[in-house]
Order: structure tokens, then C-alpha cells, then sequence
């Protein structure tokens, strides 16, 4: 677990068309793949006014949102293209009799059917779980506490807290246990403290499932209500001393370096000792305590909150993180809270796809590395390196034509960009699952046996150095990250597709998505947050204090911009939550611009495609990987727990900062899309 690595939802590969010919014959190819969807143009509405719905007005209004989803959009449909491919491949692999035993086919095999069997997941219920139940039934003091929330979070349970191993953000050769903040089950902290109707609402129908997930554990009506509410106090409590989601956005207020008898300061009735002994951490004399605040009230909790009740509330906690993976019963209980009630979901997903995500989140490298072999190429790696380059070389003239910083920052900015490290595909070394037991007996049985072996993995980085070809991201994922204490931008083959990637279409098309996701990513090591950390991936002020306060005032700007945003009802955008991905995705589209302008250079270009120029089909291409529809209720939870605005937002609120935009489509004053030349924000 590393709560550094920031996670967005985009990314990609470019590939630039080559000359070959005439002007005549290379739009002739443009005309076959132009990789804008004419059909979705919405020509009743105004690129003026609303380029989003301009773009893709035809496409929102002719792909409604499957039952099974919360959203639809272009990350879906690619799913969808993705799923089918790895359906193959794992029912290849249960088919396979001749799989040798420890394989990575029998593995992936035997876990995906076992998923797939309703037959016996219905038949066996809750009855995998006997021993852990049992196990939490022991507890009789404080301590047997302890080590039971030890051995929960070896399994993968998250309970009370969240204990890792990570690198030190500021010495990150080194790796640290970290402590964090947790414990609770509803999204966001704010949903136990908002006073709102729909926060109330919400609250109502948390406690009608768990009284319902109590009672199918075997409790009386009236036991399971005494129980939920148990429950739900505890978890209040420990909501009202979490940090807020802006608040976690500081990595200077995580940074809290205890030793350990400082940390048993802070709760002197825990001995952390033991809890560090049972998860398998020895020999270590620091620990990050991330909201010392939140560990006050860890402390408080255990004094006031009886035994019983504990029991009650680590009950819960284990049959909430694995009710998904157990009969009908407690999937459908817990979809309809998770799902229906929580994003509008009428619909669980069919099994099949749920089998596939479990496995891909279990045994990622293995199905990943499959994945690879059977629909990447090597062509496609080349060409995602190639791109990023040419990103890289537009950023370093940006960087020094800001004339806001003054000629140290640009050095210490242009020494960063030199030294991200860039993974494109798949890893170059795939997890070994030698010592992953994977049996044909338990569905979840073989889900925490997974965890475990993840676990281990993570505890047993504590004094060795750091691994720098590892992944966060399983190969098929169609996603990208930036990661601060590596200074490292990763591309999943997964989402090296359309319409993100597109092999078939000219440069205005691939560097208006791929090329702005690539930005988007390198963009991230110099936003909000990633500025705080250095080349070297150490969270270190690398900036004058002027050319600090210069950047401060920039991405003010845009906090400013978004929160004026409506998403849904009388609901804004967080522009404080949301400013690092809103400066990401400016920075991006900017600087992908100029690449691409760079790289159309010498080349015959044809005046227009579609009807339209080469400048506004890269708008279009942008615009065009945003589409998507929201479920009203998906929609309000994003708004308050996400850190990405919504896709209409990314794409008219970046646009609308952009000259090039008003250039490219005659965007002048009245226009709905125009903001005076003193409110557009500027940074990268």
C-alpha cells in the first residue's frame, strides 16, 4: 500500500503518421482513419458555448448507462474491449487439466473458478469465514486485541487503522512502517459528520445494511440493531478525528516521524511492540504517524470502548470487506448499499466480470503477463517512449520560457523533468507467486491467501533497497500514475487503445489525448503536491521563496476557477480537492499543444480533415476522451470524495484558459466558453 502514488484516471501511447506521398494520398488514409467520431458531433450546439457537448452531444444521448454501472463512458467502453480478452484467458486457464501445479496458469485458473461457482459459494455461505470469526471471539483484553487487528490487516481487513510500509518521503532509499488513518466504512469522514438530507439519508440506509449483514451472520433483529449501532459509534467517532480529503492533500502534515516511544506517548495502551511483531516488522526504531490527531483518538477508543464492542466492530469489519466474495446473499445485501444506494447502481455486474476483477486485483502479474503476450507489442512500447520525449522536450521549453520563475527553479524544475523515470506496458520483472498458495477449496479462502502474500511482500522491503522497476498498476488496467517519491509516470498497456491511443490516426488526434494524458502525468510532479517533492523523489522545498509564492498565486487561480463549477443541483466542484488533476490537466493539454505543433513541423499536413483543421481536431480528440454519462447519485459521491473533476469539467475548464482553444474555434467575448485574458490561469 502506498498512499504516495497518485492515481488518475487516464493515460496513454501516441503514435505520430509518417509521411508517405502526396498530400492527396495522405488524406486519403486521414479520410479512412480520422479517429474523430463524426456521428457524435452535436451539431445543434455551439463549440462556443459548450465544446463538451458539442464534441459529444450525439454520444451522451445514444449510450445510456448499462444497469450494471454507476457510468458510462469512454474508459468503459474500452473496458468492456478489455474484459473480453481476459475473459479468454482465464477460461483457457480453467479449461487447461494439464496446468502444472504452482503455475501461474493453475493459479489464475483454480482462483477464477472458484469465484465463478455459485453453486458452492452458495452452498458454503458464510461458513469460510468459522475460524476468523472464531478467532475474533477469543479476544479478552487489550492485547489479544492488537494482535487480532494484526492479523486482520495481514489478510487484507482494514480495521481501526492502516498500517504499511512505505518509502520515506524524505530519505526514500530507506523504507518506514507508516500508520494512517482508517477504520471507517462509509466513503469520506464527512459522511458521518454532514448534517445534509442526503448525508442523513445516507446515514439511514448504512445502518439498515448492517443490521441486515448482522442478521444474516446468524443475529436477532433487536442483537444486530444493538450491533450496528455499536458499530456506527465507533466509526463516528473515528470520522471526527480524520483529517479532511483537502487536508490529506499536505504531505508536510503527514510527515510526522515518531520513534517508537513517542509513539507509545501518543497511545500508551497499545503495545506497538507486539502489534509490530505479529505483522512481521522487527528491529525498527521509527514510525510515520501520518494523523497523529487520528491516533489521540485510537488511544481514547480503546480505553472507552468495551471488549464486547470491539468484537462487535472487528465482526463487522471482516464480513464488510469480504461479504462481495460469499454467497448471494451477502453480495446482493452489500450491492445494494455500495452499489444501489450509494452510486445508483441498479444492477450487479455479471458474475463473470466480478471473477475477472477479483482475480486481476489478486493475481494481477500473472494475468497481466498473459494479457502481454497476447495483445501487446513491442511496436506499441517503442512508439509510447518515442511520444513521451517529445513531451518531455516541449516541457523544457515551457519550463523556460515561464517567466514567473527566476533561473535557479527553472534549473532545479528542468533537473526534475530529466530524472522522471518512465515505465510504458508492463514491468520488466513480474511478480513471483512461487510462495502464493492458490487451492481449489475457498473462494475467499484464496482471496486473503492472496492478501497475504501481498502483505508479506510489503513488510519484507523493510531494509532492502528500493525495488525501482516495480508497478502499481497491474498491466491490463486501463489507467496512469504519477508517483512523487519515485518521480515516475507509468503507462498500463491496458489503456494503450483507443480512443486514447490510436495507431491509425494522424498527430493531431494522438497527441490530443494520449500526448495530454502523458502531460497530464509528467504535469503531476509539478502540481500542487508533486512540487513538494524534488528530483530525487524527496518531499524537499526546491523553490525560492519568491517563485513559491508566484506559484501559490498560479494555482490559486485555478482553486478559484472549479469551485465556481456546478456539477449536479446546487453541488460545486471542490477546487481545493480537485487542483492538483485540474492543473495536471491544464499543464497537459498545454504542453502536449506544443509537442504537437513541433512535430507537424516539415511535415504536408492536410488543410482540413472533416472539415475541420488540424489545430481543432486536436481540441476534438481531448474533448473526445472525456464523453461519459453519470449516474446522479455516482455523480454526488464523486464530488465529494474524488480528486478528479468530472469529465465535462476537464474538458471545457482547461479549454477555456487556452488562447490556442479561442484561436483554433474563433472564441471571442459573450461567447460562453470566453474568460478575459486576467481570470485565465497559466502555469505550465
Amino acid at each position: 500500500m502506498n498512499k504516495q502514488i497518485l492515481n488518475l484516471s487516464i493515460a496513454a501511447a501516441v503514435i505520430t503518421l509518417a509521411s508517405c506521398g502526396g498530400a492527396k494520398k495522405e488524406e486519403s488514409q486521414a479520410k479512412k482513419n480520422t479517429g474523430i467520431d463524426m456521428a457524435n458531433i452535436d451539431s445543434s450546439a455551439n463549440p462556443r458555448d459548450n465544446f463538451y457537448q458539442f464534441v459529444n452531444g450525439k454520444w451522451l444521448k445514444s449510450n445510456p448507462i448499462p444497469a450494471s454501472e454507476s457510468r458510462w463512458s469512454s474508459f468503459n467502453e474500452l473496458y468492456e474491449k478489455n474484459t473480453a480478452k481476459l475473459k479468454v484467458i482465464l477460461e483457457d486457464a480453467v479449461a487447461d487439466k494439464n496446468a502444472k501445479p504452482g503455475s501461474n496458469s493453475q493459479k489464475i485458473g483454480d482462483f477464477y473458478s472458484l469465484a465463478m461457482d455459485s453453486v458452492k459459494l452458495n452452498k458454503d455461505g458464510a461458513a469460510p469465514l468459522k475460524e476468523e470469526f472464531n478467532s475474533i471471539d477469543k479476544i479478552a483484553n487489550t492485547d489479544d486485541l492488537i494482535k487480532e487487528l494484526a492479523h486482520l490487516h495481514s489478510i487484507g481487513i482494514s480495521a481501526l487503522f492502516v498500517g504499511y510500509i512505505a518509502q520515506d518521503p524524505k530519505i526514500n532509499t530507506l523504507f518506514i512502517p507508516q500508520l494512517y488513518q482508517g477504520g471507517i466504512s462509509l466513503p469520506d469522514r464527512d459522511y458521518y459528520t454532514n448534517t445534509d438530507e442526503r448525508t442523513l439519508g445516507i446515514q439511514k440506509e448504512y445502518m439498515k445494511y448492517m443490521i441486515k449483514m448482522f442478521t444474516l451472520l446468524g443475529d436477532k433483529p433487536a442483537t444486530a440493531e444493538k450491533n450496528a449501532k455499536t458499530v456506527y459509534h465507533i466509526e463516528t467517532n473515528l470520522a471526527k478525528a480524520s483529517m479532511t480529503n483537502v487536508e490529506l492533500r499536505d504531505p508536510e502534515k503527514q510527515y510526522n516521524k515518531k520513534t517508537l516511544e513517542e509513539l507509545t506517548d501518543l497511545t500508551p495502551n497499545v503495545k506497538w511492540v507486539n502489534y509490530l511483531d505479529e505483522v512481521g516488522v522487527k528491529n525498527i526504531t521509527e514510525v510515520i504517524v501520518c494523523q497523529p490527531e487520528f491516533y489521540k483518538e485510537v488511544y481514547r477508543a480503546i480505553n472507552d470502548v468495551s471488549i464486547n464492542d470491539w468484537k462487535t466492530y472487528l465482526r463487522w469489519s471482516l464480513i464488510d470487506q469480504t461479504a462481495s466474495k460469499l454467497s448471494d446473499d451477502f453480495v446482493n445485501t452489500h450491492f445494494n448499499f455500495y452499489g444501489t444506494v450509494l452510486t445508483g447502481t441498479p444492477a450487479l455486474k455479471p458474475r463473470w466480470k466480478r471473477a475477472l476483477e477479483a482475480t486481476d486485483a489478486s493475481l494481477g502479474d500473472a494475468l497481466g503477463q498473459l494479457f502481454v503476450e497476447k495483445h501487446f507489442t513491442q511496436e506499441s512500447k517503442r512508439r509510447v517512449s518515442e511520444m513521451v520525449e517529445n513531451l518531455i522536450a516541449a516541457y523544457r521549453v515551457r519550463i523556460d520560457s515561464r517567466d514567473w520563475m527566476n533561473a535557479e527553479t527553472k534549473k532545479q524544475a528542468n533537473t526534475k523533468l530529466d530524472k522522471v523515470m518512465k515505465k510504458f506496458g508492463y514491468p520488466d520483472k513480474w511478480k513471483d507467486y512461487t510462495t502464493l498458495d492458490i487451492k481449489h477449496d475457498s473462494y475467499i479462502q484464496n482471496f486473503m491467501r492472496a492478501n497475504t502474500y501481498s502483505f508479506k511482500e510489503m513488510i519484507n522491503k523493510l531494509g532492502k533497497p528500493v525495488d525501482r522497476t516495480e508497478w502499481g498498476m497491474t498491466a491490463p488496467t486501463i489507467n496512469a500514475y504519477y508517483n512523487p517519491t519515485m518521480n515516475e509516470i507509468v503507462f498500463p498497456a491496458g489503456i494503450m487503445q483507443p480512443v486514447f491511443f490510436n495507431p491509425d490516426a494522424d498527430d493531431a488526434v494522438n497527441y490530443g489525448c494520449m500526448g495530454a494524458i502523458i502531460g497530464h502525468e509528467l504535469t503531476h510532479g509539478f502540481d500542487d503536491q508533486g512540487a513538494q517533492y524534488d528530483a530525487d523523489g524527496n518531499l524537499k522545498n526546491w523553490w525560492t521563496a519568491d517563485d513559491l509564492k508566484k506559484f501559490k498565486t498560479k494555482t490559486d487561480m485555478i482553486v478559484k476557477q472549479f469551485s465556481t463549477f456546478v456539477a449536479i443541483d446546487s453541488m460545486h466542484i471542490n477546487g481545493e480537492l480537485t487542483q492538483g488533476e485540474n492543473i495536471a490537466d491544464l499543464g497537459g493539454l498545454t504542453i502536449s499543444y506544443y509537442a504537437f505543433k513541433k512535430s507537424i513541423e516539415g511535415k504536408p499536413v492536410p488543410e482540413k480533415i472533416d472539415g475541420y483543421t488540424a489545430e481543432q481536431r486536436f481540441f476534438m480528440s481531448w474533448t473526445q476522451g472525456w464523453r461519459g454519462n453519470m449516474r446522479p447519485a455516482f455523480l454526488k459521491n464523486m464530488v465529494q470524495t474524488n480528486p478528479h473533476s468530472p469529465g465535462n469539467f476537464r474538458c471545457n475548464g482547461p479549454l477555456s484558459n487556452l488562447q490556442e482553444f479561442y484561436d483554433a474555434f474563433g472564441i471571442k467575448e459573450g461567447d460562453k466558453m470566453y474568460r478575459p485574458k486576467t481570470e485565465r490561469a497559466e502555469i505550465w
